[in-house]
């Protein structure tokens, strides 16, 4: 007996499900038999050197916006005694970038639906590459926001299409591992682009860091130009031009099955962000640790994050998208109020607050690649205009999350902890909340690939 006879023993073909209401033998043995068949894509059969050279050149485009952010910070002190800016107004250098990269990808995300990947791509990198050398040149603290706004804006370009390419090419369980090894490269960035930056200040100064941004993004540019085909056929394209686009964003924006899986992934962002944004203050000031040491266990966070999202490449053949996102939510949630209970009590003991946090964080790596390939899967076709959306959401998260982790001032870790606890259980209850009727009225994508 195949699949298909199976599933139309069980269940109507109209009501098939892969993820609600599997309690049975019969029905885990079902929903592992066809995920098998059907995680199987063109892509992952093409040749190794294909698939590695695809592999680069997203991860180069995916963290070109963040080096972006990171990799100028050494050099901000220098930045604003050069610019005779105040330490505030220096720091709107970097929420304008972040800015940029919100606004970047929701404009690009449904162009590339209709004009194709490379088109807006290559304009984009050649932009990020202009506007860096722009930022090198600039006179001034309001001509650099100006300028790094700018460099955002073009940056976003590179995040959205890097993953409105992997749903081109790839659905179900393969999306949801080449997700993965991309989170390893954005992980691994944020540890790596502020040393760079600092390495570039012993040679030159902020302005060579900019010039060096520039030279990066034309270094992208060629190998994007070189090694990434156009994966949005003429005949998959959206019609219409701006009002298509504006209908598209606003139909993905209330359908239940992709907000059952953003939000979820855009409020475990910000909980991360405002790990980033406070932590600093916490590690130091409240359990008075050194930088140095601090450094390390930020780099030690940032580890689990990584392991944890190549685990999840690992086990998502055996445990299904969905299900990895659920116990990254479910992990979040319960080391969140773990974490929650000895920020209260106000115990100094290190040891105590890190095993919490660590899970914490590493849970992050269960749900961002997971969230990514569901929140697309039904939208093949509008993969920018959804990529566009997940990438929006969750820079506007960190941009609304930062200033509020500060609230009760630097000598306690509970705004941190609260912020963070209270993210991780509305993305928890969001997705329990969202998730039971997310396909019961339609079938899935799979579902109408298997019918064919």
């Amino acid at each position: 007996m195949n699949v298909a006879q199976v599933r139309e023993y069980f269940i109507p073909r109209r009501s098939f499900n892969l993820h609600v209401g599997i309690k049975t033998r019969a029905w885990a043995t079902l929903r592992r038999t066809t995920r098998a068949r059907v995680s199987i894509t063109p892509a992952e059969i093409s040749p190794v050197s294909e698939r590695l050279r695809l592999y680069l050149v997203l991860a180069a485009l995916t963290v070109l916006g963040p080096f972006a952010i990171d990799m100028y910070l050494p050099g901000l002190p220098a930045l604003a005694r050069d610019l005779h800016a105040s330490e505030s107004a220096s720091q709107l250098t970097l929420t304008a970038c972040l800015i940029g990269l919100a606004v970047g990808q929701l404009i690009v995300g449904p162009l590339s639906d209709s004009l194709g990947r490379r088109p807006p791509l290559i304009v984009g990198l050649v932009g990020y590459s202009v506007a860096s050398l722009l930022c090198a040149l600039a006179t001034s603290i309001e001509l650099l926001v100006a300028f790094r706004f700018l460099q955002g804006l073009a940056g976003g370009v590179g995040m959205v299409i890097a993953t409105a390419v992997v749903r081109d090419r790839y659905t179900g369980a393969a999306a949801a591992k080449f997700f993965s090894l991309l989170m390893l490269a954005v992980m691994i960035s944020p540890l790596f682009a502020p040393s760079i930056g600092g390495a570039l200040l012993h040679v030159t100064s902020w302005h060579g860091i900019f010039v060096a941004l520039a030279a990066a993004g034309i270094a992208v540019t060629v190998a994007a130009w070189a090694g990434l085909p156009e994966t949005l056929g003429l005949d998959r394209r959206q019609s219409g031009g701006l009002p298509s686009a504006l209908a598209t964003m606003k139909r993905l924006a209330t359908d239940r099955v992709f907000l059952s899986f953003a939000l979820p992934a855009c409020l475990m962002n910000g909980a991360t962000l405002a790990y980033v944004s406070g932590s600093a203050f916490v590690f130091q000031q409240v359990y008075g640790v050194s930088p140095q040491t601090y450094g390390l266990l930020f780099a030690a966070n940032g580890v689990a994050l990584v392991v944890s999202s190549q685990l999840n490449r690992a086990l998502v053949d055996r445990f299904s998208p969905y299900g990895l996102m659920r116990f990254g939510l479910f992990l979040a949630a319960a080391s969140g109020l773990v974490l929650l209970t000895v920020a209260v009590i106000g115990t100094h003991l290190l040891i105590a607050l890190m095993v919490p946090l660590v899970a914490m964080i590493a849970s992050f790596g269960f749900v961002a690649p997971n969230a990514s390939a569901l929140a697309l899967s039904e939208h093949g076709d509008e993969a920018g205009a959804g990529s566009a959306l997940l990438g929006g959401l969750r820079f506007a998260s960190g941009a609304v999350v930062a200033p509020l982790v500060g609230l009760a001032g630097p000598r306690t870790a509970v705004p941190m902890v609260v912020v963070m606890v209270a993210l991780a259980l509305a993305a928890a209850a969001g997705f329990i909340a969202l998730g039971p009727r997310r396909t019961a009225d339609r079938p899935s994508e799979t579902s109408r690939e298997q019918a064919a």
